[in-house]
């Protein structure tokens, strides 16, 4: 078995001698600097470890687990040990998700080179593998039963690998399914014996029961079958009859099936394996693949968009004492989000510091955090990055500031106002033409042009207004904007927050004001008469709360044209999330934002953006058009353990379907329990909701563990937008609560949304 996995891996020289084991020294800290013995396993795809070479080992991570490697230099904690490791001999090993990095310091520069290398190729073809490779789970599950190593199965370690595969099965149907794979009766299962009996196990009866539904021999779909089925199941519409061709080129494993000129005619016939590996791929996910890259209008101004936004983004730990990194603006960048903040102070040496006043929280030079941003800003998306500087710094550390961004951003950073003449109602879209042109071009400096726009310098050049409610201690916070080569179609800029006495701010960084300037709230009327579109206001969550319910409609009119931070019914733009803390508001946030290229900007609905607009996010009426949500959860693929180390725990599972939206549509139902099966379970129960506004619905299934004495233990769960929801048979791919895939589980369901409202759940 174990060359089944070899066979499919491309020779590497570097993998070989990953094998045969290495010892290097993990960094934890400063002080923990400690050798650990890592070994790649035979299968090629976890890694282990020991404390030395020949001793107890255990699994360290899963090569499916890593999103990258990199070299010494850009690790921060092994930069502080330059002087004790070279850093040509440390590497850093990222993980998907919120784990923490394994930083290792190799014995030389050589075998340094062999992990990197190694792991990257790995990594590599882990992520090139393709839909027929994931679902074949099989090679994994034969390493974890086969207790001793032999390459061969027993009956025993059978009934111990049904334990770890979470499913429960009687005795005699599981010696009649191991003996009827064992076609040599050695007593054993070796090699594609294993693989006949892992697919006896896999078998998918309801999808079978759909594909016999629409094939009149049972056999196969023809063209025509399959062309009913995408048009009457999937919701496909005209597009139906083309797509089928496609996705039978695509998922039919075989050559007869697939497109064949012959003299006569063309075959085009889809078997029940290439049905199953459609329902399994992107095209049969329950998240429509056309959301997927950039599909919305971007150029509209930045109050029409959600922009998704973190809240001290330095930190990787807790809000008191967790760890300060720049692994945090990594993460941040790297997941798309745009808007980044954090807390700027004076340090030491005269260097300023990013942290988060009056806690324990660790320390990072600010210079460390520009050149992160500088170095990460645009990997993920092309849009602008916005930079929330929370300054409480002298005026000469501003200095240092501003000399840091100079150095590290230089061009990127928005400076300039790029309208000329009358006062603009919106920020220039890429219409208008790029924030940096070419140089030479005449583009109007605020700072230049003074005499050209006095009532707007006026503006900029006023008394500082007080805190906004949100902010209880006196501050300022500055918004910066970072822009690639050519203006992309959303520039926000900088903001700034005073306190009501004059502060000490240095001209250099205030000349990087230029259009989100916070203003402190007094009411909406007063918003319009005195505010302008490139101010934005903060309210505290519980000021948000009262005036959606006072004055909703008014709520939603102000953020058609102004920029502003909390709710998003309400169609406030930003609202502070902490990335590092997994959750269901992380669920929901990502989920949102999951869409559009994830490039962290969604364009909002159009009854948010009209500054005329009669929704009331409270008391939703005509003309937003009602819809019925019904949702048949059919069945569930190898779910996991909550606690792998129990070998004979298994799971009770129950799917529960959430819906977060305006406050009428938020509610939630679930299943009954499916009892000791996590492998195959199956529910066959149909849930039903009724929406006003789902535009602004998201849904979030969940499948939990049943525990009748405490809640129940979180398995899985994966949260979208109403509007990217596909109609029909569709799985559903869960994520851990970290928000990484755990693949290959799953929840098969079939969707059908109807318009206007019906009656109770079926």
């Amino acid at each position: 078995m174990v060359s089944l996995m070899q066979g499919r891996l491309p020779i590497n020289q570097d993998v070989l001698l990953m094998q045969k084991g290495m010892l290097v020294r993990k960094v934890r800290s400063k002080s923990w600097k400690k050798l650990r013995y890592f070994r790649l396993q035979d299968d090629g795809m976890t890694v282990w470890h020991a404390r030395q070479a020949g001793g107890k080992a255990k699994p360290s991570f899963s090569i499916s687990d890593v999103e990258t490697v990199r070299e010494g230099h850009e690790s921060e904690l092994l930069r502080s040990l330059a002087e004790e490791f070279p850093l040509e001999q440390g590497f850093t090993i990222v993980f998907h998700g919120r784990r923490s990095n394994l930083d290792l310091v190799a014995n030389s520069v050589e075998e340094a080179q062999i992990w990197m290398q190694g792991l990257q190729h790995l990594v590599d073809f882990v992520t090139s593998m393709d839909q027929k490779e994931r679902l074949d789970q099989y090679h994994d599950w034969f390493q974890r039963g086969d207790k001793n190593q032999d390459g061969r199965m027993s009956f025993p370690e059978v009934q111990r690998l049904l334990h770890l595969m979470n499913v429960e099965m009687d005795q005699e149907y599981a010696l009649q399914l191991f003996q009827a794979a064992d076609t040599s009766q050695s007593g054993t299962l070796e090699g594609e014996e294993f693989v006949e009996f892992y697919k006896a196990l896999t078998k998918r009866p309801e999808v079978e029961e759909v594909f016999e539904n629409f094939s009149a021999d049972g056999q196969k779909l023809t063209l025509l079958e399959f062309v009913d089925f995408l048009r009457e199941e999937q919701k496909e519409g005209e597009r139906a009859s083309d797509l089928a061709l496609e996705l039978i080129d695509r998922y039919e494993p075989s050559d007869s099936g697939k497109r064949a000129r012959g003299k006569v005619q063309m075959r085009h016939v889809l078997s029940l394996d290439g049905f199953l590996s459609y329902l399994c791929s992107k095209d049969g996910d329950v998240f429509n693949p056309a959301c997927l890259p950039i599909y919305q209008d971007m150029t509209q101004p930045p109050n029409h968009y959600y922009i998704n936004s973190s809240h001290n983004t330095y930190l990787v730990g807790d809000q008191l004492c967790g760890q300060s990194s720049v692994e945090g603006y990594i993460r941040a960048l790297k997941r798309g989000v745009p808007l980044c903040g954090g807390g700027y102070m004076d340090g030491p040496s005269g260097e300023p510091i990013v942290y988060h006043g009056h806690t324990l929280t660790s320390r990072i030079p600010f210079k460390d955090v520009v050149a992160t941003v500088a170095q990460y800003a645009f990997q993920t998306s092309d849009y602008p990055v916005i930079l929330s500087l929370e300054n409480h710094c002298t005026w000469e550390q501003q200095q240092v500031m501003r000399a840091s961004s100079d150095r590290d951003l230089g061009g990127a950073l928005a400076e300039h106002k790029p309208w000329t003449g009358c006062c603009p109602l919106s920020c220039p879209r890429p219409e208008v033409g790029a924030l940096f042109p070419e140089p030479g071009a005449g583009v109007l400096n605020w700072r230049e042009k003074q005499e050209a726009r006095p009532e707007l310098e006026a503006q900029f050049e006023s008394e500082p207004q007080e805190l906004s409610p949100r902010s209880k201690d006196k501050k300022k916070t500055r918004w910066v904007v970072m822009c690639p080569p050519f203006c992309t179609p959303i520039c926000c800029q900088i903001m700034v927050q005073a306190p009501k006495s004059k502060p000490i701010m240095c001209p250099s960084s205030s000349a990087l004001v230029v259009y989100l300037k916070a203003v402190s709230f007094h009411s909406f009327t007063h918003s319009r008469e005195h505010y302008r579109f490139y101010e934005t206001s903060s309210f505290s969550e519980t000021k948000a709360k009262s005036l959606i319910k006072e004055a909703g409609n008014a709520f939603v009119q102000h953020n058609a044209w102004q920029l502003s931070r909390e709710l998003w019914n309400a169609g406030c733009q930003m609202v502070a999330m902490n990335v590092q803390t997994a959750g269901l508001e992380m669920d929901i946030c990502d989920g949102l934002f999951r869409q559009n290229g994830g490039c962290g900007y969604v364009l909002k609905p159009d009854f948010l953006r009209d500054i005329q607009s009669s929704f009331h996010p409270e008391r939703p009426i005509s003309p937003f058009k009602a819809q019925t949500l019904l949702i048949q959860v059919i069945s569930g693929q190898q779910l996991p353990k909550e606690d792998m180390t129990k070998e004979r725990s298994i799971v009770d599972p129950l799917v529960r379907v959430e819906i977060f939206g305006v406050r009428p549509d938020t509610t939630r139902q679930e299943t009954s329990y499916v009892e000791n099966n996590g492998f195959n379970p199956y529910w066959g129960q149909t849930l039903c909701f009724r929406v006003l506004v789902p535009e602004l619905a998201l849904l979030r299934f969940v499948v939990n563990d049943y525990n009748w004495k405490t809640r129940h233990d979180f398995i899985g769960q994966y949260t979208l937008p109403w509007t990217c929801m596909q109609q029909g048979y569709r799985h559903i791919h869960l994520l851990s609560k970290d928000g990484t895939s755990l693949h290959p589980a799953s929840i098969f369901v079939h969707i059908c949304i109807r318009e206007g409202l019906e009656g109770d759940e079926s």
